[in-house]
């Protein structure tokens, strides 16, 4: 019995208020409520839960860049996919003994009688030359090349517009016209929405997988480091649930805290992000980057999203470390 009694003197040590043992496992009785929190059977403050917060810090950062670049881009590309959506453009190729004013006025003018449409607008002939200007270079004479005239169409968002009876009217009045609705450039804007979407979630999952990784090494170490009080508890009575759910609280506790510090960090990222492009908007690289990604301005869809992670990083967090803590008792058994 000195053996026993020596476990069952390491527990009361432990737990810093065991009243008594009464022979049917109520060793557990008061446990820790003195407030003896460096006696308790998972330390509050450690090496090891400092390291597990900085980690989980680092794993919540990540993941809520992540999540929330994808959301910008997404947006941005549905904006995108609306605004390319709305309209439609008919080109008016040149030809020999073709007067390409009268022609591009023609089709504005069956365009403009057509149910759908909300608006035309036709391009003169340095309105076109101007559209080059970014490919070809400015100060160059463009006047022998074949520039086609353009007429953009912006369609009505509460009528349809049949395209097959609006291209057969401009065929059949004005030959060598086409009709360029930009499906294939909504179809681009779909797929990479998609691969974004994609990108990120396997990003997302990866870091969750290696937090969950990092939480185990934590709980199995912190385990390593009581295993005596952790078995003394399990044989004299104490049920695994209690013993595992002491974990579950004191590992939730350290996820939710660096979930916290990560989604606040993300969160500044993404203000200061917002400020610099602020600050670069009237610049082409920053209108370039506005037009790609939006403003960087933070939504509620946003905020909601690192909330979530941040919760549910914590959550994972308890509940990884009650499974591993749970499934070894169940072995002691």
């Amino acid at each position: 019995m000195s053996f026993f009694t020596g476990a069952i003197r390491r527990v009361q040590v432990a737990a810093g208020n065991v009243r008594h043992w009464d022979g049917r496992g109520d060793v557990t009785r008061g446990f820790g409520r003195r407030g003896n929190r460096d006696m308790a059977l998972v330390p509050a403050a450690s090496i090891a839960g400092r390291a597990l917060v900085t980690v989980v810090a680092i794993m919540t950062f990540l993941a809520s860049l992540t999540a929330g670049a994808a959301i910008l881009i997404s947006d941005s590309s549905r904006g995108w996919q609306d605004e390319v959506a709305r309209e439609m453009t008919i080109q008016i190729r040149p030809a020999a003994g073709r007067d390409l004013e009268a022609d591009s006025a023609k089709a504005a003018d069956l365009a403009r009688a057509m149910p759908g449409v909300a608006s035309v607008r036709a391009y003169t002939k340095a309105q076109a030359e101007e559209l080059l200007q970014p490919w070809l270079g400015s100060g160059l004479d463009l006047s022998e090349l074949p520039v086609p005239r353009l007429v953009v169409v912006g369609l009505d968002k509460e009528e349809r517009l049949d395209i097959a009876v609006l291209r057969k009217k401009l065929t059949d009045a004005i030959p060598g016209t086409s009709i360029d609705d930009h499906h294939v450039w909504l179809e681009r804007l779909a797929i990479m929405a998609r691969s974004v979407v994609f990108v990120a979630a396997v990003i997302f999952s990866l870091v969750l997988a290696a937090m969950i990784l990092a939480v185990g090494f934590a709980t199995q170490g912190t385990m390593a480091g009581n295993r005596e009080i952790i078995e003394v508890l399990h044989f004299v009575g104490a049920e695994d649930s209690y013993i595992s759910r002491q974990f579950q609280r004191h590992f939730f506790r350290l996820g939710l805290r660096g979930g916290a510090i990560g989604g606040g960090l993300a969160i500044l990222v993404f203000l200061a992000s917002g400020m610099v492009a602020a600050w670069l908007r009237a610049t082409p690289g920053g209108d370039q980057m506005e037009a790609m990604f939006g403003d960087f301005s933070l939504g509620l869809n946003i905020y909601a999203t690192i909330a979530l992670i941040a919760a549910g990083i914590a959550i994972v967090t308890g509940f990884v470390s009650r499974i591993i803590v749970y499934r070894h008792l169940r072995g002691l058994s």
